[in-house]
Order: C-alpha cells, then structure tokens, then sequence
C-alpha cells in the first residue's frame, strides 16, 4: 500500500468548460431494479349491450394511457377492462400478484366505487386514479349518449374519493383529457414519486467509520431507516475500505488517476503523491460499493498523527464525489439522512450535492452554501476543480478536495430530518443559485437566492429542525417531494 507524507498548499485557478460525466467516465451505475405500474380500466357494464360501440373506444383510451405510462420507462401491467365488482377483485389479485410499485385506476367512464374498492384494498401498491376523458371538451352540436359517456369519467372521482376516505385509503387523482400535458405532468410526478419510495424499499445504505464527535443532530437510529423508508442500513468498518485499497492494483490506480485529470481542472497545489494515493482509494472504495451492494454512503474517520486509518478519511474525496456522479450518493461525516435525502433527489433525476450553511451574504441577498468533501461532479456549473489541503478544517488529514458550484438556474434545498415524536420528515425549500464570488478553499460552494432577507430564511429554516446538513439539488422540485412525501408517510415542511 501507499502511503505519503508532506504539506503543500498553493494557488486557486478555476476551468470554464462544464464537467462531462457520462459514458465511460462514470462508475457502474446505481443497481436499479424492475419498476412496474399496474394499471386497470372500467366502466359500468351495463353501457354495454345499450351502446355497442363504447365499450372498444373506451379501451382503445385506455390502451392510449398504458403507452403514455410506458413511457417512464417502467414496466406497464394492464390488469385488464373491468365491468363490475367481481372483474375488478380478480384484476386486484392479478395486480397483487405482478408485485406493482404503483397501480394506476382508469376511470373510462362512469363506474361504481364498488369496482375500485377492491382494486384498493388488494392490489398490494398505492393507487393514483386518473380521470381522462378523451378531449379537452365534447362536441355537443353532434354528440348523443353514447358519446357523452366516454367523457363522464369525472362522474365516478367524488364517489371514489368518499369511499376511500371512509375505508381508510390514501386517495390521490388527476383529471384532465388524454393529450393534456398539464395532467401528464401530474402524473408522471406520482409515477416518478413511487419509483423513488420503491428504490428506498430495497436500498443498501452503507454507513462507513464512526459519528463525528458531538454532532448530535447527526446521530441516526439505524432502525428508523427502515421503519420510514424500508430498505437495509449496513455498518462498515474502515478495515472493510482498507483491505480493499490494498488490493487496489497498478492499472486500477492509474485509471481513477486519468478519470480524475478527464473529470477535472487541477490547481497547481495538487500534489500528484496525494492524487495517487486519493486514486488508489477510490478504486478501494468503488470495490466496497461493489461488495456490498451500495446505492447510497456516508463517511467519516477522524484517525490520529497521520498513521494509515487516518489517510483512508483523509482520501476519501475524489472517490467520494466519483460515486455520487455515477448515482451513488456519498457524502460525509457520517450524514446517513442527507445521503438518503441525496438519493431521493438522484431518482428525481436533480441529483444532490452536500451542503449546509456557510455564511450568509447581506450585501447581495444570498445564502452561500456548500461543505469540504465530495460534490456531485453531474450538476455542477463548470468543470470542477481538486485543489490540494495541507489541512482539512475541522478534520485530521491532508490531501486532495473539491471546488464546485451547482449550475446557476432554479435549486431545491432538501433535508431528511427526524421530529419530536420520533417520526421523519422532509423539509424543503426552493430558490436559484446565482452567479458572484466563491470562497477557493477546497469547497464546494454555491450562492443561493430565496427571494428574501438571508436571515429570515436562515432562522426559518433552521425552526424546521432540519439537520446541519442538506441535498442541494437542481430544479424547483416541492411538488415532486410532496408526492415523495405522501407516499412514504413523510411530513413535507415548506420553507
């Protein structure tokens, strides 16, 4: 193994070309697993035998919505057209079956709440009823009874809503016409909620080393993870990290070196002796993920007088940041909520750079935020920068850090965050990173406006009782977490 000693500092100097993460630059990608939509569409059978020709249009709409599902990219299960009860407790158990993260209730045309309840209470999944008539309005001049029903799916959504407000069953809808943009946003926002509460379901989080001495609000029982979320907590030696940047070869070595040079600018100050040994670890690190089956991870060892644990905290940045870029949120001192918090924002497609406050600047009425460590390469706004520390502030080690700044343009503050009565919650604010001057001290930083005085934000947000740190991610996303939220039984606190 590597070792290296030394103290080196030097000059900033920041690239301009914006950082390409992609293609064979990225680690192997987060595992993913099959995400499927179930989906069931009905009406009244009487209509049938009285308006012969409904019942094939309806199912052709119908047919129109499961390609539109399809489209997310999930697996679409079409349980099938149901006319009464009976149809509808035999799609359930079809739906049961298939394993749905999410089922989809068409309301074709008027139905009876007695066939969406048992659709509800077995199917396994939660439901999002959507009610799509086929145009934006009908043609009355033309249009007889038969026609009129295809559009009166509305008639069925207060009926449904009551019953399962009555049965105890979270209901959620989106009405519009099947070529309304407005209601498929709607829609893909639920789609995309479930495919993140169905990640969290099967998720390993490695947590890695040991809390940072007296950050209480750090501290996580490791049980509440899965009672709130699902998915599996799992504890990390620094030896586990250790024995396999030993077992880290010449050419895997090389390799995160030439990542790291294609990745980023180099200040002078980096010493190529630490960019080494901060390449050997990565590759060290990007084995553990292997092993052990990671979709998200957080660190923090704080060591003693330079010996070997100490320098495995210390080189953890490049390889950390490395990950977060391929879809493995990494983040540390030893933040388990704000990697999980990292993670809903990567499956939001927003990614989620580390943050917590670093100053507040009056003069020009932004929050500056950001943390030392690792950055999410992937939303950057330029090419990022490794700028070599002979000292880590706060910290024991020397080495290589990162330089970053989130893309200018609209951004989601988000904190995972634990209340009084022990249950978690997500806290949430929106605002824009702003271009104006940076700190270059190896940190991540990026100016945030909240459209307000700094201070009321800052004393707002903190009586959230969010932790010290956060996910920033890009996007104005409240509404994507407020789907997030009601599907994971999380309070959503606005800020």
């Amino acid at each position: 193994m590597t070792d290296v000693a030394g103290r080196r500092g030097g000059a900033a100097s920041g690239g301009e070309a914006a950082a390409a993460v992609g293609g064979a630059d990225r680690l192997t990608a987060r595992r993913s697993r099959p995400f499927t939509i179930g989906m069931v569409s009905g009406g009244l059978g009487a209509y049938w035998e009285q308006f012969p020709a409904l019942q094939p249009a309806l199912r052709a709409n119908a047919a129109e919505v499961a390609g539109r599902l399809g489209e997310t990219g999930a697996e679409v299960f079409d349980a099938g057209f149901v006319s009464d009860a009976p149809d509808a407790a035999a799609a359930a158990e079809r739906l049961r079956s298939r394993g749905c993260d999410l089922v989809v209730v068409h309301l074709a045309t008027y139905l009876t709440s007695s066939m969406v309840l048992p659709v509800a209470q077995h199917c396994g999944a939660p439901i999002l009823v959507v009610d799509l008539q086929p145009t934006a309005s009908m043609d009355h001049a033309t249009f007889g009874t038969g026609d009129w029903l295809a559009y009166c799916g509305a008639c069925s959504l207060p009926e449904v809503a009551n019953v399962f407000e009555r049965c105890s069953i979270a209901f959620r809808s989106v009405s519009g016409h099947l070529r309304d943009e407005r209601a498929w946003e709607r829609i893909f926002r639920w789609v995309g909620a479930a495919r993140v509460a169905a990640t969290l379901r099967h998720s390993r989080h490695g947590l890695l080393g040991h809390l940072y001495p007296g950050m209480y609000d750090v501290s996580t029982d490791l049980t509440m993870v899965p009672a709130n979320l699902g998915g599996h907590v799992e504890v990390l030696e620094l030896d586990d990290l250790r024995v396999r940047v030993q077992e880290a070869g010449s050419d895997e070595v090389e390799e995160h070196v030439a990542r790291a040079r294609r990745l980023f600018d180099l200040d002078p100050s980096v010493d190529p002796e630490d960019l080494s040994w901060a390449a050997r670890v990565s590759a060290g690190l990007e084995r553990l993920v292997a092993d052990f089956g990671l979709d998200s991870l957080a660190y923090y060892h704080r060591g003693l007088g330079g010996e070997l644990h100490e320098r495995l905290g210390a080189g953890l940045i490049l390889g950390a940041s490395l990950l977060s870029a391929s879809g493995v949120p990494t983040c540390g001192e030893y933040e388990l909520r704000t990697s999980i918090a990292m993670l809903i924002m990567e499956c939001l497609g927003a990614g989620g750079s580390f943050s917590e406050l670093q100053a507040l600047n009056f003069t020009d009425g932004v929050v500056e935020m950001g943390h030392d460590g690792p950055a999410h390469l992937a939303i950057g706004n330029r090419r990022p920068l490794l700028r070599g520390l002979d000292l880590y502030h706060g910290k024991r080690g020397w080495g290589v850090s990162v330089e970053l700044e989130v893309a200018h343009g609209p951004v989601t503050a988000v904190g995972l965050t634990q209340r009084r009565d022990g249950r978690w919650g997500l806290v949430v604010s929106e605002g824009e990173v702003v271009g104006g001057p940076l700190l270059r001290i190896g940190n991540t930083t990026s100016r945030v406006d909240f459209g307000r005085d700094p201070g009321e934000w800052c004393d707002e947000w903190a009586a959230t009782g969010v932790a010290h740190h956060w996910a920033l991610a890009t996007g104005h996303r409240l509404r994507s977490l407020r789907a997030v939220g009601d599907l994971l039984g999380l309070e959503v606190l606005s800020v």
